[in-house]
């Protein structure tokens, strides 16, 4: 049972007020409508990179997670176009087959460490590309277009989730969809830390010869955590290929996977919200630069080596400290 604080009930109060609504206030004033795209794609940027923070947590560099975003994207689309199903029925059902993907590739390829790891899973981005161009039922180059969306659903005559298709502001409710989604993603994963699953990723962490000695099935456990981490990559690869109405075998790439390792380094390896905190700051300082034209991406890596020299355990250590990890 786990105990909150005034101070953390407060801060997830403030968490919420702001982005259900502070920032549709906040986008009404100004009629940058367009910022809800923008919000709703680091939310769901964010959902991938926790998953990539988790495989952190067992000790793995995980630079793979673009190819399981990708395969929750066209698994979604594919069940959405050419079985008929509904979106909200395809979500889980695209994290759950990327799960799947997950365990059978994990079982060969979690043996490895280190650089090795973090190799295996830097080709498995290009393999899904390359697979979602041969196969027939993925339409190769041309991708899968027109994606319908997302449908109403309903319960004894009581509306649950509303029509996308016939509200007014799809921007918006692709927004909270994504923002629910989002913390659903992190509730689950705060709490998967503070339980004895997460006591045990720990003692992997720092000695999995040690933790087997003791009687952990490592294995086990090395593949759990696999697949979660590629659930939560499918699940935002099926949302963002829901939005854009769209999926094709470029849509998820090399750079992609390499960014959401990005995103939990700056935010901090050893924060469960630093993955969150770092998809915002990458993904807006990436805008702000463009302004700098040629030298766009010369500023971008230099602050990026400057902030994991100085700060290794990423922005959050700032706040908490390196021994008040949360």
């Amino acid at each position: 049972m786990m105990n909150f604080s005034a101070k953390q009930i407060l801060g997830v109060a403030v968490f919420l007020l702001v982005i259900f609504v502070g920032v549709p206030m906040f986008i009404a004033a100004t009629g940058r409508w367009d910022f809800y795209f923008t919000l709703t794609s680091v939310a769901l940027l964010a959902i991938a990179s926790a998953g990539v923070w988790l495989t952190f947590y067992i000790g793995r560099i995980n630079i793979g997670q673009g190819a399981f975003a990708l395969v929750g994207a066209y698994v979604s689309a594919i069940l959405v176009v050419k079985a008929g199903w509904s979106f909200w029925i395809s979500l889980p059902a695209a994290g759950l087959f990327a799960a799947l993907v997950a365990v059978l590739l994990g079982l060969p390829i979690l043996r490895l460490r280190g650089v090795y790891f973090a190799m295996i899973t830097l080709v498995l981005t290009q393999v899904a590309t390359l697979t979602a161009l041969a196969l027939p039922i993925t339409n190769g180059a041309k991708g899968i277009t027109n994606i319908p969306l997302p449908s109403g659903v309903s319960l004894f005559g009581l509306t649950l989730i509303p029509d996308f298709g016939q509200l007014e502001n799809t921007r918006m409710a692709f927004y909270f969809t994504a923002c629910i989604l989002m913390i659903i993603t992190y509730a689950a994963l705060y709490r998967l830390v503070n339980s004895r699953l997460g006591h045990l990723c720990r003692s992997m962490q720092q000695n999995e010869e040690l933790a087997s000695s003791i009687g952990v099935n490592i294995t086990y456990i090395r593949i759990l955590i696999f697949a979660i981490s590629s659930f939560f990559g499918g699940i935002g690869g099926a949302m963002f290929g829901s939005i854009s109405q769209s999926v094709y075998p470029a849509t998820f790439v090399v750079k992609d996977s390499v960014d959401f390792m990005l995103n939990c380094f700056l935010g901090g390896l050893g924060y469960v919200f630093g993955p969150m905190l770092g998809t915002l700051l990458i993904y807006f300082g990436w805008d702000l630069l463009f302004e700098f034209g040629k030298y766009q991406l010369l500023i971008y890596s230099t602050i990026l080596i400057v902030v994991i020299r100085f700060l290794p355990d990423g922005l959050l250590s700032i706040r908490f400290g390196k021994g008040e990890k949360k």
